[in-house]
């Protein structure tokens, strides 16, 4: 078989198709030139890594409101360090 290189959503959307069980396995693979052993190598890899894609949105909305909050408090420390060089300037003009 020629050799191609799969994306993910390519392999993606194969396997999908293989597990509707709209078409056989064999005639899907005919179909897009693949052995049998890689479909089920990437159905397994689906399978496996597959409960990824449902906690990333956790993973993000928990990073989206650390990055919030870093944020916040690097606000916070410029804000204070501006003051306090406010404070060092003016206690060295009153010692001049």
């Amino acid at each position: 078989m020629k050799r191609h290189k799969w994306g993910c959503s390519q392999k993606l959307k194969i396997v999908l198709k293989g597990l509707s069980g709209q078409i056989e396995i064999s005639k899907l693979c005919n179909k897009y030139q693949i052995s049998q052993v890689i479909y089920y190598r990437w159905r397994e890899q689906l399978l496996q890594y597959g409960q990824e894609a449902f906690e990333s949105k956790n993973i993000t909305r928990r990073e989206h409101r650390l990055q919030s909050e870093n944020q916040r408090l690097k606000q916070i420390i410029g804000d204070l360090t501006v003051e306090l060089k406010k404070a060092s300037s003016n206690d060295a003009k009153k010692i001049s």
